[in-house]
């Protein structure tokens, strides 16, 4: 026999509606459906364009620069991410940056960044084979923790680590390729 229970939150950024789903055997299904929204201020909108053997090419966007951010593979998204977050403060950084030697970098704070771009014109920009909101709400364990959302199909799932967050970005993109 199958439960469903509805959960309705109101907040500033739109509504969530939450379906939990719970089959005989105690195992739980989450599943949630979102207006769009960024609703963090490090929030990026990353729109890839190409997608091939696992690497992707696009453009990344958020609110403190008007001009887009050319990519070209994950490693480079992470850079410029992590310049974002270490610009901000946030997500603060749990642990420094190492090198091999064992010393430990720490990054201060840009003061003075001021938002140009608003949510609605960072949710305009769209990728030819898939837009995604990433929400970085955590660095800790030398690791992003937070939400991301595929605009295309208006999803969203929370990831634990980097890595996961690499295999959902994946996982999305193989599903559109097979489509096509």
């Amino acid at each position: 026999m199958l439960e469903y229970a509805e959960n309705n939150r109101y907040n500033n950024y739109g509504i969530y509606y939450t379906i939990t789903m719970k089959c005989a055997e105690g195992t739980e299904l989450r599943m949630r459906k979102k207006r769009r929204y960024i609703g963090v201020s490090n929030g990026i909108v990353l729109c890839v364009d190409r997608y091939g053997g696992g690497t992707i090419e696009g453009r990344m966007y958020h609110g403190y620069q008007k001009e887009n951010i050319h990519f070209y593979g994950y490693e480079k998204v992470i850079k410029i991410a992590e310049g974002l977050f270490n610009a901000l403060g946030f997500p603060f950084m749990g642990t420094g940056d190492r090198d091999i030697h064992g010393n430990i970098r720490s990054c201060d704070r840009t003061e003075g960044m001021e938002r140009v771009l608003s949510e609605e014109e960072l949710l305009k920009k769209h990728g030819d084979k898939g837009t995604f909101v990433i929400r970085v709400r955590h660095r800790q364990h030398s690791s992003w923790q937070g939400e991301i959302t595929h605009l295309e199909e208006d999803k969203s799932v929370c990831f634990r680590s980097l890595l996961e967050l690499i295999k959902i970005i994946d996982n999305i993109l193989d599903e559109t390729e097979e489509d096509c």
